[in-house]
């Protein structure tokens, strides 16, 4: 049963464009995958520009077991272990290439990662604008619906914690992203969470002003100046707690990030590849892979993301 909250949600959401390219890719997923899937998710800077020739398209498949999405076990263990597994697939459309990489996510994962996972991987990226690219059915799009409100919800109260008790909700935006993306290990320069909330600057405020109501916590939106400002209550041991959690946070980020880079070399054929790749888009440098590297990854990538790291191409 949708909920009022949900369902205003449902009209904020952005809607992707009408697209030869997007059609063609959803359609060759749905076709290897569809049976085991459940929703398709859409989001990031394609779905901003509307463009899915220029980069990647980052796309969840959203499926009820991974032992239904995958025809063997040890993709399904890997998933499961540490969620989510990434892959790879170029369609061709017309002449042109489309590229997207996907994540898979159980439909369990997904609550949990956007309502109850101490790090902020899931609910950071899923309180950005999200588009529902295709779903089987209304109670499908529903769950998808209430997992966005949820990453929201903890979201704010996660970060709020750690802001100041008053100010606009612009600000509060861009400082909360900002921590979260401290807490992995990130390639993109600074100034990305500005980016990223003046692009979404209606739906970051609308989104707030429909949850603020339903927080844990004491909050308030309201119109200052023509500016939507917020005013929230937190109690003392509730901001000690937050100061101690977000490093651990950090911590913990840092070894799922390398973690998940690893893994990524064995679920999409040219993973080193991709990997280097968007480090470059994001940082400006160039990456260059040693042959040992492509030869041997799991023994010598640990020194080379180290000094990538060195060099700060991610942080």
């Amino acid at each position: 049963m949708p909920t009022p909250a949900t369902t205003t949600l449902a009209g904020l959401l952005p809607e992707q464009p009408a697209s030869e390219a997007l059609d063609a890719l959803l359609g060759t997923l749905l076709e290897r995958h569809g049976p085991s899937v459940n929703a398709i998710l859409l989001y990031g800077s394609c779905l901003r520009s509307g463009d899915y020739y220029d980069g990647l398209v980052d796309l969840y498949l959203v499926t009820d077991r991974y032992r239904d999405f995958y025809p063997g076990y040890l993709k399904a263990i890997a998933n499961w272990l540490l969620p989510p597994n990434v892959f790879y697939i170029e369609v061709p459309v017309a002449g042109r290439t489309v590229r997207a990489k996907y994540a898979v996510l159980s439909n369990r994962d997904l609550y949990r990662g956007t309502t109850h996972w101490f790090h902020s991987y899931l609910w950071g990226r899923f309180t950005q604008p999200t588009a529902i690219a295709w779903s089987r059915d209304d109670e499908s799009r529903q769950a998808i619906l209430e997992c966005l409100a949820g990453a929201i919800r903890t979201f704010l109260e996660r970060t709020l914690p750690r802001l100041p008790s008053a100010g606009s909700v612009q600000t509060l935006w861009q400082q909360g992203l900002q921590l979260s993306y401290s807490a992995e290990l990130r390639a993109e320069k600074p100034g990305r969470a500005s980016e990223l909330t003046a692009a979404g600057a209606h739906y970051y405020q609308e989104t707030t002003r429909l949850l603020a109501g339903s927080l844990r916590l004491e909050m308030a939106v309201q119109e200052t100046s023509g500016e939507p400002t917020y005013r929230v209550v937190i109690p003392a041991t509730r901001r000690l707690a937050s100061r101690l959690a977000w490093p651990l946070r950090k911590a913990q980020g840092k070894v799922l990030s390398v973690l998940r880079l690893l893994k990524a070399l064995f679920t999409f054929e040219g993973g080193l590849d991709y990997i280097a790749w968007k480090l470059e888009r994001h940082s400006g440098q160039r990456i260059e892979l040693p042959d040992r590297v492509r030869r041997w990854p799991l023994v010598f990538s640990w020194g080379f993301f180290w000094k990538l790291y060195r060099r700060g191409v991610f942080r």
